[in-house]
């Protein structure tokens, strides 16, 4: 009796070992989707359970909030798009200067 895993993919088709390869992947990138839903859970939890200390804080959640919205937005949507482009600048021209 051999040590060795089988390997039975050598045994299979090419559309076959295709096939099993594809649902690894899938499988490995829903894995990765609900990992990252978990981390995301995780830091939003965290952004609620305490008030901001200081403006920075504040808009750090301000930013979070802002890009979820921003990835949202449609391609063609330039008005929204640009808006909050200015209210991150915004954010970064006042955290200079305080």
């Amino acid at each position: 009796m051999s040590r060795e895993p089988f390997d039975l993919d050598k045994h299979r088709g090419m559309a076959a070992q295709k096939a099993t390869d594809l649902r690894r992947t899938l499988a490995e990138v829903e894995n990765h989707a609900r990992e990252l839903r978990d981390r995301q859970t995780a830091l939003e939890n965290q952004l609620l359970a305490l008030p901001a200390e200081t403006w920075q804080e504040a808009a750090a959640k301000a930013r979070y909030v802002l890009n979820l919205y921003a990835a949202s937005l449609s391609p063609d949507d330039t008005r929204h798009r640009n808006l909050v482009a200015a209210i991150f600048d915004d954010f970064a021209r006042l955290s200079r200067e305080s």
